[in-house]
């Protein structure tokens, strides 16, 4: 089996353009130590530590939707509980390189891994 380094997901709400459009589903990629280290460099992270979470998303989505480029105005657009869900995916994918959840059958006990899917499905 290939190594996996990239990951769709689907976003609760999605995030829409200037045009209307809804972009929900997309690709994050494995952040590499690059993605977590330069953006501490940033001004916008050295007054707002906050602001590393969207450098860092920016660097990670490879693909949302059919835009063609995934930058810092597209995060900050996001809707918040998009945004707080793409933090716990990429926070599943690059601890547990994988977006599986493991559980267990409440009944018979059986366990399983399942997909995780966007919150609310």
């Amino acid at each position: 089996m290939a190594f996996q380094t990239e990951f769709e997901f689907t976003l609760p709400k999605g995030y829409i353009d200037q045009e209307g459009n809804l972009h929900k589903a997309g690709i994050m990629c494995l952040a590499t130590a690059a993605d977590e280290i330069l953006p501490m460099k940033d001004p916008r992270v050295q007054s707002n530590p906050a602001y590393l979470t969207v450098i860092l998303l920016s660097r990670v989505i490879t693909k949302l939707g059919s835009l063609e480029t995934i930058n810092t105005k597209i995060i900050e657009n996001l809707f918040a509980s998009d945004l707080s869900y793409l933090q716990e995916f990429y926070r599943k994918i690059n601890e547990d390189g994988t977006s599986k959840i493991k559980t267990t059958c409440p009944k018979c006990e059986h366990q399983f891994e399942v997909e995780a899917g966007p919150l609310g499905e």
